[in-house]
């Protein structure tokens, strides 16, 4: 049997109701996501799936390697930031096993369009731990037209050659994804294509916002600016890349025999629609973990499905491994669970408990079946999700013993992860003196 293409799509900080099939709102100019939405209704939408971390660096340490980031210690930071650059301590290490080093072991082309965020050369890079191609910014922000850091530097690179090219990042990011499925398409190899875009995260610059790169170089957080419509705007011109992107594969010949999956590295940020969840970005409510999870893979896949399938972002990596017919490293095991039964029969599901824990906060959580452990600033809480989802009707005092039960099972859990580092950093981009609290 042929093995098939792989294609994982990221977004940033894209909130759980932010694409229409999420029950995202339209935008003046109409739909915001029409392609996903149509990938959506042509393959598996998943509505109780999480990101590994409710910030950045971390979830992507989980997606390269299939395995709990709190193993590796760049993950510990929440999340990696540009002060860490020449730091050789704080990124992937070259030697662990990866997606796809592991794929281009078994024979795939590779290739990472999109963001890194793991560390910064030289020692740490995409071309250290299996990607034969990248395009894209090493840092967690960027502008999308200058390219430059929340530091100043530019931050773009071709292989880990700086590198200089004029365009709206989203863009760029998306037409090369196009010129690799066009290429590779033509080979006598399946491909990896892990195309991580920047969108919707900050600063707030659709391709008509130029003239704010000026305005927003000293702080990318933009603290000052933005607003819903210049946000869906921003997701919208990353769909139309995707679909770009989907055409390529189509023209090609490939589409039937590639899985497409897409999702968010956390829950959204200030401009973001998470309803009916609470919280966001840094926060273990649902609103800062459970993202969107789509996977259209026309092949094994029947259309218009929707899955309550519990899962991380770890499990996905494992699918890609399970679906290409490749074993993890036995020194390096996997944490990830492969869904391919899910993708591959309706109805299929299994029992997946979640576990996350915080240095931000002191927080913790499990989800387990419908029930959830939180623990926020020392407080525990145990909520109903199918019938509490906003996290609001506390049952820890009424069901003491099931909350017993799950904090047990979370310090179990942890008990087999290394504990967080004494000098694992935090940072915040604002407080509640830039703007109120959720």
């Amino acid at each position: 049997m042929q093995k098939p293409n792989l294609i994982f799509i990221v977004a940033d900080d894209l909130g759980f109701a932010d694409l229409g099939c999420y029950g995202g709102r339209d935008a003046a100019f109409g739909p915001v996501s029409p392609v996903l939405d149509g990938l959506a209704s042509h393959g598996l939408k998943l509505t109780q799936g999480y990101s590994n971390s409710p910030v950045c660096s971390p979830t992507r340490f989980a997606m390269i390697t299939g395995r709990y980031q709190y193993r590796l210690r760049g993950a510990a930071e929440e999340p990696i930031n540009s002060r860490s650059k020449g730091s050789t301590t704080l990124g992937l290490p070259p030697e662990h096993p990866t997606l796809p080093s592991l794929l281009k072991e078994a024979g795939y082309r590779t290739a990472l369009i999109g963001k890194w965020h793991l560390g910064y050369p030289p020692a740490f890079g995409p071309l250290q731990s299996g990607y034969e191609e990248f395009f894209g910014p090493m840092s967690g922000g960027v502008d999308y037209f200058s390219h430059h850091s929340s530091a100043g530097h530019h931050d773009l690179y071709l292989g880990e050659e700086s590198h200089t090219e004029e365009g709206y990042l989203t863009d760029l990011l998306s037409q090369r994804a196009v010129d690799c499925v066009n290429r590779m398409a033509g080979q006598d190899a399946p491909f990896l294509l892990s195309l991580h875009y920047t969108a919707p995260h900050w600063p707030w610059e659709t391709r008509d916002d130029q003239a704010l790169s000026e305005e927003v170089k000293s702080n990318l957080f933009h603290l000052h600016g933005g607003n819903i419509h210049q946000y869906r705007r921003m997701i919208h011109h990353m769909d139309e890349g995707i679909g770009w992107l989907v055409e390529a594969l189509r023209t090609n010949g490939q589409l039937d025999n590639t899985l497409i999956v897409f999702t968010s590295d956390n829950g959204g940020e200030r401009f973001s629609d998470n309803w009916p969840l609470v919280g966001g970005k840094m926060d273990l409510t649902e609103g800062g973990i459970r993202v969107p999870w789509i996977a259209h893979w026309p092949a094994v896949i029947a259309p218009g499905r929707e899955s309550t399938q519990q899962c991380l972002t770890m499990d996905w990596t494992a699918t890609m491994l399970d679906a290409a017919g490749v074993t993890a490293h036995p020194d390096y095991p996997l944490d990830g669970v492969s869904l391919l039964p899910v993708l591959r029969t309706p109805g299929q599901e299994f029992d997946r408990p979640v576990h996350f824990r915080m240095n931000h906060r002191g927080q913790r959580a499990l989800r387990d079946g419908d029930w959830k452990y939180l623990r926020v600033d020392g407080n525990d809480y145990l909520f109903n999700i199918p019938q509490d989802e906003r996290e609001r009707a506390n049952l820890g005092m009424r069901q003491p013993e099931r909350l017993a039960q799950m904090r047990a099972s979370w310090e179990a859990w942890n008990a087999t992860m290394p504990p967080i580092p004494q000098d694992a950093t935090v940072s915040l981009g604002y407080s509640a003196k830039d703007m109120p609290q959720r």
